[in-house]
């Protein structure tokens, strides 16, 4: 019986000019793309498990530390590229030192409300003893979301020092893309 009704209905609509667009259920209920986490989207920090410890105590190997964003929000967003990182030092003649990129690929990471990916940043670490104008001694970073201009202040909480190559071309203190 109604599908008998539906179709009179069509049928009185198409004959009175007016043409009806049948929707399938499944795209009525399709949801929409998730765009990009903004900064306001996100929670940020240094992964402070053993496992993600820089090791910075010592001076003969590269090490890594390992920063987190957290979807706070209550819908699904996406993160893709290279954050920005701004390192700022704890020495009168540190200043900021902006983080080189790694030359990786991103790629995109889909974040339900409460995950989390994460970056690393590569650091060459140096001894105590080297010379104050070779050393670059981490207070805080300054951490800004791939794609967006407001950034988190983060403080160092790992003690150290890196080798100080801010100008240099290739870098052993770099960063990689959200997610690799």
């Amino acid at each position: 019986m109604k599908n008998k009704l539906t179709a009179v209905a069509l049928a009185a609509l198409v004959v009175a000019g007016t043409a009806a667009t049948v929707i399938p259920a499944s795209a009525a209920t399709a949801k929409a793309a998730p765009t990009r986490c903004h900064t306001a989207d996100l929670k940020a920090g240094f992964a402070m498990g053993e496992d993600a410890r820089p090791e910075m105590d010592q001076a003969e190997k590269e090490t890594q530390a390992h920063i987190w964003f957290s979807n706070k929000s209550t819908r699904t967003c996406t993160l893709s590229g290279f954050a920005g990182v701004d390192m700022i030092g704890a020495q009168g003649t540190d200043g900021t030192w902006s983080l080189a990129r790694s030359s990786k690929t991103p790629e995109k990471m889909v974040l339900e409300p409460g995950d989390t990916t994460d970056f690393s940043i590569n650091l060459l670490p140096v001894a105590a003893s080297t010379p104050q104008k070779e050393k670059f001694v981490p207070a805080k970073f300054l951490v800004t979301p791939p794609n967006e201009t407001e950034h988190f202040t983060l403080k160092w909480p790992f003690g150290g020092q890196i080798l100080k190559q801010d100008g240099a071309t290739h870098p052993g203190t770099y960063l990689n893309p959200v997610g690799l």
